[in-house]
């Protein structure tokens, strides 16, 4: 695996791997690498020929400076994940490889962007669509994929490149889960072991709400209830949101027509936890 920090180098090595008309995957990390990134990168094997990884912690889409200062991750432990899932480039700038002295563009998305983390965190998706197209520019990947656990960040990656025709195809990666359906995340490491048993009331409630949509229950206030109910039973439980959205636009809904999703964050030790779960 051929590891770069600039841009220049990054460009220059994927000529080279291009050259031979190979096409080129990619996958953006903040790295405190597991399985649910490497699976992403697993996926990227069926449709591309060279496959590109970044580790770049983004400091314009955390609103709270304390949490981009809490933020650590191991870039050698990292690296050697990347190595042994046989990613062929690493592109692991330095903050001012990305945002240089005199640095004032921003790339903003709308609508998808006001509700839910846009509401509860002013300025993170303008951050995170901003990276991104940087990203696509350096790499300019043929395919890249993005996971599902952050679903308002996937269908915001997917609204920009549709609306400034970037020639980038978007897949969608599954969440993974631990053994006891705990959706995979960096800020899992943070929990402590008894706020990692609560924190399973998340998916409980989740797959408590599907099971109950198949079986009939169409209502949305009814399936959300349900979400709650399950991570009521924390002590001093935290619901920052649990709604019922359409997949394509993210609108609340109030029956449960076509493609929908449960939206949920909770506050486990402190810890904001996102997941969700479509309803099919």
């Amino acid at each position: 695996m051929k590891t770069v920090e600039t841009v220049r180098d990054l460009r220059t090595v994927l000529s080279s791997l291009r050259s031979n008309g190979a096409s080129v995957g990619f996958v953006p990390t903040m790295g405190a690498l597991h399985d649910g990134h490497l699976s992403l990168a697993r996926e990227l094997r069926t449709h591309c020929e060279v496959r590109v990884c970044s580790i770049f912690v983004n400091p314009t889409q955390f609103n709270d400076i304390n949490d981009y200062r809490a933020y650590i991750i191991n870039v050698e432990r990292d690296k050697e994940l990347l190595q042994q899932e046989g990613v062929d480039v690493l592109f692991a700038p330095h903050v001012e490889e990305m945002y240089p002295a005199g640095f004032q563009t921003s790339v903003s998305v709308s609508e998808v962007a006001k509700p839910f983390e846009g509401a509860l965190r002013p300025g993170h998706f303008s951050g995170v669509a901003t990276v991104v197209a940087m990203l696509f520019n350096a790499v300019a990947p043929d395919v890249a994929i993005f996971g599902e656990k952050d679903f308002q960040q996937l269908a915001l990656i997917e609204r920009m490149v549709a609306d400034l025709k970037l020639p980038v195809r978007i897949l969608r990666g599954a969440i993974v889960r631990d053994a006891d359906g705990l959706a995979l995340s960096s800020r899992n490491a943070r929990l402590s072991p008894e706020g990692r048993t609560h924190a399973l009331l998340i998916s409980r409630g989740l797959y408590a709400a599907r099971d109950s949509f198949r079986r009939g229950e169409l209502s949305a206030a009814v399936l959300e209830e349900i979400v709650k109910t399950s991570i009521r039973q924390m002590p001093q439980p935290i619901i920052d949101y649990a709604t019922v959205v359409d997949e394509a636009t993210l609108e609340p809904v109030q029956k449960v027509r076509g493609a929908c999703r449960i939206l949920v964050v909770a506050r486990v030790d402190g810890v904001r936890l996102l997941d969700n779960l479509a309803l099919t």
